[in-house]
């Protein structure tokens, strides 16, 4: 039998704290891939069933597996077949869930990238763990979010314990991002195709065409075109403007170096 400590927590709550929240997901992501996917997902699926019905479930009926086929077409938002960290915000209830804050009053990643951009003062793509608060405590203002010390040192605690995994004080862009929601993240858009250094030494010489050091948006334009092509990566019109605005939010009045471009497409620059 298992044991109180490997018993789903907080699964039977009406609501969360973001420290529950944080618990929950740690728990289900059991690879700590930043998914609950597969057996993680069948896994939290019966469990949530079980919680909320008080009766367990059997995943090898069929009523099973079509109950999470409807669970997963009203939640898993870009119907890549998992869950991520912004989607089960939208599952769980929670009293006061900070990570809803990002679907809320982050209208757009450009304005998490705008944010982002104060704190990296040295575009490294990522910001220290004591700048963690000042950044948390500039969302919630843009949110009018009414939050307390408490509740901010609450925050800042719970996004350390989920990103800073080796300890070194440094929280990295790619992660926090994954804060956002689903179709928000355009840097979920380029996992697929993220470049080693010397290759992204050669595109960005590439696309700056007239040498001088950075790219300015017409330039970023016809390089996302590029690569999404290359990579058969589906892109309309409307994405194409917003992810060049998410990623233009980086850049020093319009001119987007190599540096901050890095953070975005090169996988040698993330954790």
């Amino acid at each position: 039998m298992a044991t109180q400590a490997q018993q789903p927590p907080h699964l039977h709550l009406a609501e969360l704290t973001a420290t529950q929240f944080l618990d929950i997901w740690k728990h289900f992501d059991a690879d700590g891939n930043g998914y609950i996917e597969g057996k993680e997902l069948e896994n939290f699926f019966r469990q949530l069933e079980t919680a909320r019905r008080g009766t367990g479930v059997d995943p090898t009926h069929a009523a099973f597996r079509e109950k999470i086929k409807e669970f997963m077409m009203k939640f898993d938002k870009n119907a890549d077949g998992r869950i991520e960290m912004s989607e089960l915000a939208q599952i769980l209830p929670t009293e006061e869930n900070f990570l809803l804050c990002f679907r809320t009053f982050v209208g757009s990643s450009a304005e998490f990238m705008a944010a982002w951009r104060r704190y990296d003062t040295d575009r490294s793509g990522y910001i220290e763990a004591n700048e963690l608060k000042g950044f948390l405590s500039d969302l919630l203002k843009k949110a009018n979010r009414h939050y307390d010390d408490k509740k901010l040192n609450e925050y800042t605690q719970t996004i350390l314990r989920m990103f800073d995994l080796n300890g070194d004080g440094k929280l990295g862009l790619s992660e926090m991002a994954r804060l956002l929601p689903v179709q928000e993240n355009f840097l979920l858009k380029f996992e697929g195709c993220k470049l080693s250094a010397e290759q992204f030494n050669v595109i960005f010489t590439f696309y700056d065409k007239d040498g001088n050091g950075y790219i300015d948006e017409q330039e970023l334009d016809a390089l996302l075109k590029d690569l999404h092509d290359k990579n058969k990566i589906e892109l309309d019109s409307t994405g194409l403007v917003g992810y060049k605005k998410s990623i233009m939010a980086l850049s020093d009045a319009g001119k987007l170096y190599r540096t901050e471009l890095e953070i975005v497409l090169c996988r040698d620059s993330t954790l």
